[in-house]
């Protein structure tokens, strides 16, 4: 029958035509999951660009870096800024020659809650410089590592060189695997939390959404494969940084006794029953609460033909089941509030449970008040998770349908504001607690991040305002707005209403009317049958994907002819914009160093202070005679402990150099009770009032005593004082 298949296909064809493909439920969202890709990428951009932050600092050491002792220690002591673990060989220390010069074994000195560990030397070692190279775990999960230098006796050349492994810990290719992991885990978090409270909070027939079920499955896949990611990268992220490492048990075995592995093990288990939940959720609730049928875009009304079955009562306007009539009807009810409770207490077990993994190995398992920082920790995360999950959900809705009514869209708002609030509050303790002082806030890296993560919150807050405008104006029934819509389109040529598309061919017959057997180019969004099944069965389920596609795209157009609905699913969407950058920014910050314990750092003097370079010292001088009134200028090149160049200007108060026929200069260290080290420069031929001294050994840094004498005559002379800053 050519001259009958021949224009289905035209039909067909224009049905997919409107100027967009008929969007499918089933898939996540395509705007969602490129925001979540992207993402990933640019998460990997920034896990490449340096190494894994470390939480735990070196503050101290004994002997100190840089410093030059007289006789060689018994020990190397390294003290932390908090809780860290260490196994053997994680501190070594190299002799002038790399060779090994420690025991290996490791000691806890630590005493009245000073965090230190210590290795023991070798007897008889040589004078020279020493590598100390060590590396940790600290107590927020993250690796941390280091290396600096002593003397004995005095500096020397030499060979030793930092472990590879070392150098790779946290960071390389493993760190950048494990820093997308920790991100998608976030998201997956997110996804699967919110999608769900999403519905039974604010839109319970949404349990049949297949976007919305899409959603919070991809959700629960993606967290449970980044968890297992994370357990199986743990191993090489914290010790060699090789990626082949993944394959060793017995290392696997090491990371699940340690408080980190022990934390994703139990997440693992969680996402366990977060699965059963899951398939509770929409398989028992979905169809109690819509009697079986599919509330997505594909069916249509689902929950008002479920109102219509006997003794199940009607159908709100917010688009859930009313109370029923009969005994029926009331036993309905009562099984749908019960499973509705017992989902809601369970999934706020699983939920929490979730958040408590993250609490209980990272930041807030360390540094202060930590009885107090990890519920707040996971308070912060739920409402996380309620507000940008709950996002996603309903822009589901907003894109793939069922159109969500105006009370479902004001409940959310509702539960948005809430979430804000307590991440308001939650985040100004967390802030407090990680940063402490103002100064701290810009001029640490951890303090820049969250003043970023605070402009896109308030990014989102500004967002989340335009979104509760376009929820007011919302109409109580999504079908309200669709049928003047509906009314407009049966004007247009080639278009079709809904009542329209959905009478049965069969009923035109019957009422006397007549079709021709080809209907008209351009005429309806759907391919017409003949009233009889074609004979072959191909296609006849080809016909069937055409309709369902054509039915699909009518109801999409109708959807997106809603002005208050586009506007809000618009602004819903630059919301899961910003909050796609705002999980990016919120990973890196907690693979950030805290503020505090940088800052402590900075103060202690410890491993990762750099030079400070020359110091410059002006002490003036009045010896009592003629032309012995002046000033001693001294420059301490590098400035630093260990090994300097000394030199030394005298000048009057005219600026002429002053003669003396002897200078001497000392340094004195009293907060360790050392010196005064004497140090008697030698005069610059053919440069008066110029002194130089080229060996100059100050064993430690912090605030030197810095004396200089001055003899102009036989019986004039003076010593007069400074304290500086040196190293």
């Amino acid at each position: 029958m050519p001259h009958t298949t021949e224009p289905r296909r035209r039909t067909a064809g224009r049905a997919l035509a409107p100027g967009r493909s008929a969007a499918r439920p089933g898939v996540l969202p395509r705007a969602l999951l490129a925001a979540l890709l992207g993402g990933l990428a640019l998460l990997g951009v920034l896990a490449t660009a340096s190494p894994a932050a470390a939480h735990a600092a070196l503050t101290g050491s004994d002997p100190a870096q840089g410093s030059v002792v007289r006789d060689a220690p018994e020990q190397v002591s390294l003290d932390f800024s908090e809780g860290v673990t260490m196994s053997e060989d994680s501190i070594r220390v190299l002799d002038p020659h790399g060779e090994r010069a420690d025991t290996g074994k490791i000691r806890d000195t630590g005493t009245a809650g000073k965090v230190q560990r210590t290795v023991s030397l070798k007897p008889g070692v040589p004078q020279g410089t020493y590598t100390v190279a060590w590396q940790a775990v600290s107590a927020d999960s993250h690796p941390v590592s280091g290396a600096f230098t002593f003397s004995v006796g005095k500096p020397s050349k030499t060979t030793a060189t930092v472990p590879q492994e070392d150098k790779n810990t946290g960071g390389g290719a493993v760190g950048t695997l494990y820093g997308i992991g920790r991100y998608a885990a976030y998201a997956g978090y997110v996804l699967l939390i919110g999608g769900a409270a999403f519905v039974l909070l604010c839109a319970p027939r949404a349990a049949s959404s297949r976007a919305v079920q899409r959603l919070t499955v991809t959700g629960w896949t993606v967290l449970t494969a980044a968890t297992l990611a994370l357990l199986l990268l743990r191993n090489p992220y914290t010790g060699s940084g090789k990626l082949a490492d993944v394959a060793d048990l017995g290392g696997l075995g090491d990371v699940v006794a340690t408080k980190p592995g022990a934390a994703l093990v139990s997440r693992l288990l969680l996402l366990a029953a977060a699965g059963l939940f899951v398939s509770v959720l929409f398989g028992a609730y979905a169809r109690r609460e819509n009697g079986g049928r599919d509330t997505d875009g594909r069916t249509g009304g689902a929950t008002q033909g479920a109102a219509a079955d006997a003794g199940t009562g009607s159908a709100k306007p917010d688009g859930t089941a009313a109370e029923g009539t009969g005994t029926d009807g009331a036993e309905a009810v009562r099984e749908r509030r019960d499973l509705r409770y017992g989902l809601a207490i369970g999934g706020t077990v699983v939920a929490a449970g979730l958040a408590a993994t993250w609490a209980m190995a990272e930041h807030a398992s360390t540094g202060l008040q930590t009885a107090v920082a990890m519920p707040v920790d996971v308070l912060h995360l739920l409402a996380v998770a309620l507000w940008l999950g709950g996002l996603a959900a309903l822009f589901c809705l907003l894109r793939w349908g069922p159109s969500p009514t105006g009370a479902e869209a004001r409940r959310f708002s509702r539960v948005a504001f809430t979430s804000v609030t307590v991440l308001a509050a939650t985040g100004l303790y967390q802030s407090w607690r990680q940063v402490g002082t103002l100064d701290a806030l810009t001029s640490t890296s951890y303090g820049q991040l969250l003043i970023v993560k605070v402009v896109l919150v308030a990014a989102l807050v500004a967002v989340g305002w335009f979104s509760r405008r376009w929820t007011a104006r919302l109409t109580e029934d999504p079908a309200a707005g669709e049928r003047p819509q509906a009314a407009r389109a049966a004007a247009v040529p080639g278009s079709r209403s809904p009542e329209r598309a959905a009478t049965p061919a069969g009923t035109a017959r019957a009422a006397g009317t007549t079709r021709p057997s080809a209907p008209p180019a351009g005429e309806g969004d759907e391919p017409e049958g003949d009233g009889a099944a074609p004979a072959d069965p191909v296609r006849a389920a080809q016909l069937a994907r055409q309709r369902a596609a054509a039915n699909a795209a009518r109801r999409r157009r109708q959807r997106e002819a809603d002005p208050q609905r586009s506007g809000l699913r618009r602004s819903v969407l630059t919301e899961a914009g910003i909050a796609v950058v705002l999980l990016i920014v919120t990973t890196v910050l907690t693979s950030t160093e805290p503020a505090r314990t940088e800052e402590q750092a900075r103060a202690a003097g410890g491993a990762s202070q750099g030079a400070s370079g020359p110091v410059d010292v002006k002490i003036p001088f009045d010896t009592g005679g003629p032309r012995g009134k002046g000033t001693a200028e001294l420059e301490l090149d590098p400035g630093t402990s260990g090994e300097n160049t000394l030199e030394l200007r005298t000048t009057d108060p005219a600026g002429r150099p002053v003669e003396a026929p002897e200078v001497k200069v000392s340094f004195t260290l009293p907060a360790k009770d050392l010196g005064p080290l004497s140090v008697t420069p030698e005069p610059v031929r053919g440069e008066k009032g110029r002194w130089k001294a080229p060996d100059v050994r100050l064993p430690l840094p912090g605030k030197w005593k810095v004396a200089v004498t001055v003899r102009t005559s036989d019986i004039d002379q003076v010593t007069a004082y400074k304290t500086a800053t040196i190293g």
